[in-house]
This record gives C-alpha cells, structure tokens and sequence, in this order.
C-alpha cells in the first residue's frame, strides 16, 4: 500500500489557520491592533473602508522592521515576542503565536511599509493569498504601515458569509474599543469611510473612559482599587442608576489585555445585588494587575481566555472590592460607627443657665370681639361671634362637583344613562387605568398599553407613507454617542427621517435639527438612546422588518409612563384615539388593553 500522508503546501496551511485567527474584519483590526502596540507605539490610526472588506489599514510610529524582519514576519510562527517555552508563562506582550500575519496574508491582498527609526530606507512588501508579490527599498515614514485590501479575495464562500456592513463595523468597533481602553497612554484615531470616528489623545484610564464614552460618564464612574498579594486591581463602576438591560459596557482587563470570563463578571454582579433589578446588568471597566506566571493566555488563537490558578480567590476580590466602592461613594447604604452622628451643640460650663423669657397678656379674652376694645361679651354672644369668624366667604368653593370628586368616593347617579348620553363619564383609578361606562357595563383601559398602541399605529403608518411632518428645533440639539452606537443610529437614519427626524453627524454626535411634530424636545436624547439599545438587541428584527422594529421601539418609549395623571379632557382623547385604531384590543406586546366589567359579572359578585 502507497503513503498516502503528505505535508500541506503552506498556503493551503496558512488558509486553514486563517480560519481560526481571521474570522471577519474585526479579528484583523484586533491583530494589527495588538501588533502596533507591542511595536511601542505612542500614536496609532486606523483607516477602514467598506466595514473591512475592501481596506483596513493601520498606520503606527512604533520601532519598525528591517529588510529581513519585514519578510521573515509573514512565515508561519514567526515572532519576536518568545523565544522558549518558558516563556509562554512570562508573557509581557499581547501577541506571541506568529501565526496573524501569516494567516491574514494568506486571505487578503497585503502591502506593508515599514522603517526602523535608526535607517534612512524603510521597505515595502506586497503579498496576495501567502505569496510575495513585490519587495524592495522605499521611503516611508518611521513606523508602521499595513494595508489589508480585499479580505478573502480567495475564499469566496467566506466573503459571502460575512454580515451587513453595520453588522461588521459594529465588530470593528469594539475591537479597537477593547485596545484603546487596554492602552490609555497610547493615542489613537479611527477613519471609518473617510469620517473620524474616534480621536483618543493619550491619558489615564479615566481620561480614556470619557473620550470613548462621552464626557457625561465622568459623572457616573465609581473609582474601584485594592491591591492585595494575588491581584492588582483598579478601575471604575457605574453607579446602580445606570444599569443596562444589554452587556454592552463590561470590560475586563488582565495584564492590559481584554478578556472575557463569566465567572468574574458574576462576582461583580453579586456586589450589585439589590442595587438593580434582575433583569439589568451593570456597567464596570476593571483593570487587573497579576504576575504572568499565575495566568495562562494559551488558551485559543484570539487571546480572551485566560486560565487563573486560583479563580476563587480573584473571585472573592472583586467583588469585595466593588462592594466597598458602592458603600464608600455613598451609592450603597452603609454604616460608619466612627463618625459622630450627634449634632446636639455641646453646652459652656461658663456661661450661667439662664431661663427663657415668656411673655403673657393678662387682658388677652378669645371671647372678646375686636370692636369692643378688650371688655369681656357675653357667653352667647361670644359663641356667636366666633362661629360667625369662622365661616370663609368662599365656601361654595369646598363643595366640588362629582367630576372632581376622588374615584373612591363617586357615588352612582341615578340618572347615569341620561348623564353619559351628553356627556362621557370617565375618571382615573391609581394613575394607571382609565375607567368609563358603556351602556351596560364598566370599562377598564390600560392608559400605557393603550398609549403604546396609538403611537405604534401613528408611526407604523408615517413609515408606510414614506413622508412625516417635521418640527424644526430653533437650537439643534447635540446628543453624544459612542462610536458604536452612533454607527447603530446610522443605520436606521433613513427610515428615522421618514419620520420626521432631521439627524446630521459631526464627529460623534448627533445633531438633531428636527424632530416628529409630537415629540417634545426634553425626549430625544433618551428616545435616541434606548432606540440605540433596541437596535443593539434586536438586530436581526431591525435588519428583516425595520418598518415594525422602529415604530414599536419608538412607541415603547415616547408613550404615556404608569403613574402619570390625566385630565378629563386627556382621558376623553386617549379612548377616542384608542377605539380609532385598527387593533384596540391589544397591545404591541400581545397584552390586553381592555376591559369589560359588565352588569352580569357584578350579580355574580353580588350574589356569590
């Protein structure tokens, strides 16, 4: 029987390791990323084109790479980083594998410019799918310069199975996001489609927080530090009232490199237990100082696993930690036995004790009327004239009419019927419900729900008419988003402006010129926002039917709040509006808005 093993070519290898370390755009962006860095770079830009797939470019002014580094760094476990094995458990860096380079030359077409700061002549490399196209002596810049064009140019199947361009970008923003915060002291700059996403100048981590998150976070950060024999720990919070209903703004970091561990994340949500709701999760960015030889980062190619010899103990840490943060700031209820609570002043043993001064009227008669100059009336006249004192002259203003009387304290009029033919009749019980009569029974209606589904029917057909009026805002309003949420705001900007919203972008805000004619200008921000989050949550609702995504994300969150008190005339035209609706009955989530209390219930109430 022949052999019938044989070695791979190592471009068919190189392809198959680039299944693991290039997944989609954003693991090349994390790569030349970590690469910059472990460069000594102070300044690094990344430029994006097309969500990755027909650029990604970084640009460093890191050590730079000879003539021979420069080829020898596209071979397969070729590194700078170790050297034995040892050295996997002393790892100060953030690549060590030599196997991203290698693997994204083979997917994509690569021209790399280099030239250490020490030599006149830098070096540019071309290469397509592993093999050198192009080398020779160039001018360049001290630095770095990698150019990944047309990713997967040679596996089409990949390129078809690559998500929407927001989808991708979302990705590549929170890669560079998971670097810049790892690295304050570097600065950074992302170019996404030729607009400045992100300009970081180099700082702490608080400084770094608030340039990627926005200023208003400043506010809201909870400092985090103990340091004890096993971990280093530092970092921030966010108080309880900022909790989110995503996982959004968890950020772990060991040794300066991003991770991801449940486990942790668990402890940090035990600290905050009774300070949110159990559907909300909180928000930290914790920063972990441990000796390399206690952790190992071997664990899989994109490097945000870690293994811990002693887990529990770091567990116990944390969550210690931020629980005193909570308690310390004042945002959790904590006792201090050593301060003094007492603020009863303390006496002067050399002042003498002296009693207060009272003052009496000897003459004072409460019976005495002011007309007769002090003399004492008679008993009767007396009582007269106090009753008489007492009766205000608006008195026909204490009795209220039965449209102002208290829900409770109603009583039936007999003629009901007669009444509710010219006039409705609807009051509100508890700031929750509406209730009104029919001509045989009672009617309960949910004032939020039913609020939901006017709005959701209101904008559902603005979308369908393509067209809304818009009230134009004499002072735009500047709404401040992430890079990645700005991104998610983008990609439902054309159906927001079917709606009447008027939205230009300048960096990362959101200026709003114009809004829908009935929403008031104290709610953009926050509408904008938890439409942000909605989006986040429920992109693939958004990306199949965006028409009933938006309206019904919109409609949860401009329409009337539980607790909110009505007018009669309020009330009166939430239910004509409701019963104008194509589905009165229910609600955009499936639940009742209605319902109906009529005379037969109320015998079998009465009569058991």
């Amino acid at each position: 029987m022949p052999d019938i093993i044989s070695l791979l070519p190592d471009h068919v290898a190189n392809q198959i390791a680039a299944g693991e370390v290039v997944q989609r755009p954003s693991s090349v962006v994390k790569e030349l990323l970590e690469n910059a860095v472990d460069a000594g770079s102070t300044d690094i830009h990344l430029i994006v084109q097309d969500a990755g797939k027909t650029l990604i470019q970084v640009v460093d002014n890191g050590k730079g790479m000879t003539y021979g580094d420069a080829r020898l760094a596209f071979e397969r476990h070729a590194t700078s980083k170790i050297k034995l094995a040892d050295d996997l458990f002393n790892l100060h860096t953030m690549g060590f594998r030599g196997e991203a380079l290698a693997s994204i030359a083979a997917v994509a077409q690569v021209e790399m410019k280099t030239r250490p700061h020490t030599d006149e002549v830098g070096t540019i490399l071309r290469i397509e799918g592993s093999k050198v196209v192009e080398q020779k002596a160039c001018q360049t810049a001290a630095g770095t310069s990698i150019s990944v064009k047309n990713l997967f140019f040679n596996i089409p199947a990949r390129r078809q199975f690559l998500k929407s361009d927001n989808v991708e970008n979302r990705h590549i923003i929170d890669a560079f996001e998971h670097v810049a915060l790892a690295y304050p002291n570097v600065a950074f700059r992302f170019t996404q489609n030729d607009t400045e996403i992100f300009h970081l100048p180099s700082g702490n981590f608080r400084q770094r927080i608030t340039s990627v998150f926005g200023k208003k976070y400043n506010e809201r950060l909870v400092p985090v530090e103990e340091t004890t024999d096993v971990v280093k720990l530092e970092g921030f919070v966010l108080k309880p009232e900022f909790a989110r209903k995503t996982r959004g703004e968890q950020f772990f970091f060991v040794n300066d490199r991003f991770i991801k561990n449940g486990y942790l994340h668990h402890a940090v949500s035990h600290a905050f237990e009774h300070l949110i709701k159990g559907e909300e999760y909180p928000s930290y960015f914790l920063y972990m100082q441990i000796d390399p030889k206690r952790i190992d980062v071997n664990i899989h190619p994109t490097k945000t696993e870690i293994k811990f010899d002693d887990e529990k103990a770091i567990y116990a840490i944390i969550r210690s930690a931020v629980k005193h943060s909570l308690g310390q700031f004042n945002v959790a209820p904590s006792l201090d036995f050593d301060s003094n609570v007492s603020d009863m002043p303390i006496p002067d043993k050399s002042r003498p004790i002296v009693p207060p001064a009272i003052q009496v009227d000897p003459n004072f008669n409460p019976f005495t009327s002011d007309s007769d100059g002090g003399s004492k009336a008679s008993p009767s006249h007396a009582r007269r004239s106090f009753e008489k004192s007492r009766v205000p002259e608006n008195w026909k203003d204490l009795y209220t009419s039965e449209e102002s009387q208290p829900a409770g304290d109603m009583q039936i009029d007999a003629n009901w019927d007669e009444h509710a033919s010219t006039q409705q009749v609807c009051f509100q019980l508890d700031n929750r419900f509406v209730i009104t009569k029919i001509k045989s029974a009672l009617v309960a209606i949910h004032q939020q729900r039913a609020h939901r589904r006017i709005k959701y029917e209101r904008f559902a057909k603005l979308l369908k008419a393509h067209s809304a009026p818009s009230q134009q805002l004499l002072f735009p309003i500047n709404v401040y988003m992430p890079g990645g949420d700005l991104a998610q705001l983008k990609s439902v900007h054309d159906t927001l402006h079917r709606l009447g919203f008027e939205i230009e972008y300048t960096g990362q805000q959101a200026v709003i010129q114009g809004i829908p004619m009935d929403m008031g200008e104290g709610d953009v921000q926050r509408v904008l926002e938890q439409l942000v989050e909605d989006v986040k949550n429920d992109a693939d609702v958004f990306r199949n039917d965006i028409t009933h995504a938006l309206a019904k994300s919109l409609s949860s969150h401009t329409g009337i709040k539980q607790g909110q008190s009505l007018s009669p005339e309020e009330m009166l035209h939430l239910i004509n509006e409701l019963f104008a609706c194509e589905m009165p009955y229910t609600d955009i989530f499936g639940k009742p808005i209605v319902v109906q209390i009529g005379t037969d219930d109320l015998d079998k109430r009465f009569n058991g």
